[in-house]
C-alpha cells in the first residue's frame, strides 16, 4: 500500500534502495514530516523531488512566451466556428484556435518571442492590446479573434532537457516534474494523465515492491515522453520559420499530408497495454 502525503516538499531523503523495507522519508517546508512507501514527484517543471533523482538545475527560459484565451461562442468570428483546429505560421511567431465545450467556445493558443518576460505564473496576464500587437499585420481573421477575447493569460516558456532515468529507488516523478514540453502539440496534460494511468497499473501489479513498480513504470514511459520533449521542441523552429525556401517547403509538406496519420503515434498509445509490455 502507497500511504499518501500531500505538501510541499522541502526536501526528500531517500534511504539506500538496497534495503528492503525501507520507507522514504519527507521533510516539508512548513517543518512537518513524513514517511512514505513511495514519493512521486508531480510537483511540476519547477519540482524539488526531481533533485532527488537528477543533478539539480534550474529549467531554462526558452525566449518565448505563450497567449491563452477562451473566447465564448456569441463572440467568435464565423471562419473560426469550424469544427478543427487552425493552425497560422509565421516568422518568429504562430497562432491556433479550435473549438471546445461542444462548440461553446474557442480556445486561442499564441506563441511569440518573449523579450525579457520571465514570468511563468498561470495567474499571469496580457491585455489583448499587447496581444494584439504581438500579430499586427498579419491576417485580419487572426486579428478580430483575438479582438473577441478577454484578457489573455500569458507566460513564460521553460524547458529542460530529457531526463534518461527520472526514478531512483521509492522515488520517481511524474509529469512536468519528469518531462517538461512545449504546448505545440497539446500533450503536456494528456502526458501526465498517461503517467497517472501506468504508474497506477504497475502499483497494482507490484503492490509489495514499489521500487519495481516505479521501474516499469519509467521503463513503459520514458521512451515515448522524450520523443514527445523533441517533437515539441522542434516545432518552435519548424513554426517561425522566416519567409523563404525552408518556410516554402515545410509548407508544401504540410498540404501534402495528413496530420492525424502522421500523429497516430500520439493519439493512438494504449496506457493499459504499455504498463503490461
Amino acid at each position: 500500500m502507497v500511504k499518501k502525503h500531500l505538501a510541499h516538499a522541502g526536501a526528500v531523503q531517500r534511504q539506500p534502495p538496497a534495503e528492503p523495507g525501507n520507507d522514504v522519508h519527507l521533510r516539508f517546508a512548513d517543518g512537518s514530516r513524513a514517511e512514505a512507501d513511495a514519493v512521486i514527484g508531480a510537483d511540476g517543471v519547477h519540482s524539488i523531488v526531481r533533485s532527488t533523482v537528477a543533478e539539480p538545475a534550474p529549467p531554462e527560459y526558452s525566449g518565448l512566451w505563450a497567449f491563452r484565451t477562451i473566447v465564448p461562442a456569441e463572440a467568435v468570428p464565423d471562419f473560426a466556428r469550424r469544427r478543427a483546429q487552425t493552425l497560422w505560421l509565421g516568422p518568429g511567431r504562430h497562432f491556433v484556435h479550435y473549438p471546445i465545450s461542444g462548440g461553446q467556445a474557442v480556445n486561442v493558443f499564441a506563441a511569440a518571442p518573449a523579450g525579457d518576460y520571465t514570468d511563468e505564473s498561470w495567474s499571469a496576464t496580457a491585455t489583448v492590446e499587447e496581444f494584439h500587437a504581438e500579430f499586427a499585420g498579419w491576417d485580419p481573421r487572426v486579428t478580430e479573434l483575438i479582438a473577441a477575447g478577454g484578457a489573455p493569460g500569458r507566460w513564460a516558456l521553460l524547458e529542460r532537457a530529457p531526463l534518461r532515468h527520472w526514478s531512483h529507488g521509492r522515488v520517481t516523478l511524474l509529469g512536468d516534474a519528469a518531462h517538461p514540453m512545449f504546448p505545440f502539440f497539446a500533450q503536456g496534460a494528456a502526458q501526465s494523465i498517461e503517467d497517472t494511468a501506468v504508474l497506477a497499473r504497475c502499483l497494482a501489479a507490484s503492490a509489495d515492491d514499489p521500487e519495481q513498480a516505479l521501474k516499469q513504470y519509467e521503463s513503459a514511459r520514458i521512451e515515448r515522453t522524450t520523443r514527445l520533449q523533441q517533437v515539441s521542441h522542434a516545432r518552435r523552429d519548424i513554426n517561425h520559420l522566416p519567409d523563404g525556401p525552408d518556410q516554402q517547403a515545410r509548407d508544401a509538406a504540410l498540404a501534402g499530408s495528413d496530420p492525424l496519420v502522421g500523429n497516430g503515434w500520439i493519439y493512438g498509445y494504449d496506457a493499459e497495454a504499455a504498463s503490461l509490455s
